[in-house]
């Protein structure tokens, strides 16, 4: 795992067209050693007349996020800081006003509880905490976001979390390895049969993925076709839902269309794009 460079695609974001307009977003790879525990840097600066609302339907995954807004509402967001955001379990919507700059890390599920061996992750999950509370060594804030140049803020990224010495672990090797193929392989759609094929009871997957991922495997699963279907309403407007619906491994539409809508906040079709 790790050995591609960072993903392209965009799940996840919703209307990710109209959020490149008016933010600059991109992915850098981090450092070779962190490469088993991380999915890429992420890094977002904006500079704007009016403000906008970003919205983000979050992945498995715990991001260590450093901030810095120039019209924010606190003290601590204007000087910026870094804070642990568990797993998001609905929709995330952040209002951009002014200029701004995020750096963040997102670790692959399960990839986390190296750097924090002594953090259930289930504990993190739907909050976000100052980074001291979690890591033994945060991110300088100023070293990671002050620095004109983009590498030096990716190097800042790379030594802090170097200097935590994440230890291998075959739970989190597992778990990470588990959630991937969830992402990857669609024929995945029930949590028994990932227990099987990983040679687990359902129980002890079930713990497996709460200690170590934050939320379990059937959660894990939706969350996944959540992505694939969103990004499919935003880019086919001739979308099959009945045929998307059972690759999908649901039972039928219907079903789909209440998880997304349960999600996402709004019917699928409310991204379609118009037909041609």
């Amino acid at each position: 795992m790790g050995a591609a460079g960072p993903r392209r695609d965009t799940r996840g974001i919703v209307d990710a067209p109209d959020l490149f307009i008016h933010v600059h977003f991109r992915r850098r790879e981090p450092a070779p050693a962190l490469r088993p525990y991380l999915e890429h840097y992420w890094l977002i600066d904006w500079d704007l007349d009016q403000p906008y609302a970003a919205h983000v339907v979050p992945h498995p995954s715990v991001n260590l996020v450093v901030q810095r807004y120039e019209a924010g509402e606190s003290a601590c967001e204007r000087a910026g800081y870094a804070e642990v955001a568990g797993i998001g379990l609905g929709l995330f919507t952040r209002k951009l006003t002014g200029r701004g700059r995020v750096c963040g890390v997102q670790f692959r599920p399960g990839g986390f509880r190296p750097f924090a061996p002594e953090h259930a992750l289930s504990d993190l999950t739907g909050h976000r905490v100052d980074a001291a509370e979690v890591l033994r060594t945060p991110p300088p804030v100023g070293a990671v976001l002050d620095p004109a140049d983009e590498d030096a803020r990716v190097a800042a990224l790379d030594a802090c979390l170097l200097a935590l010495e994440p230890r291998p672990d075959p739970q989190a090797t597992l778990a990470m390895e588990l959630a991937d193929r969830v992402r990857t392989d669609r024929s995945v759609c029930r949590a028994g049969q990932l227990a099987r094929d990983a040679g687990l009871t359902p129980r002890s997957l079930q713990r497996l993925f709460s200690a170590y991922v934050g939320v379990g495997p059937k959660w894990v699963i939706l969350r996944y076709r959540i992505h694939e279907a969103l990004e499919r309403a935003e880019s086919d407007p001739a979308v099959d839902w009945a045929r998307l619906a059972a690759d999908l491994g649901y039972s039928d539409q219907a079903h789909l269309v209440r998880d997304f809508t349960a999600t996402v906040g709004v019917p699928p079709t409310a991204y379609a794009p118009p037909p041609p």
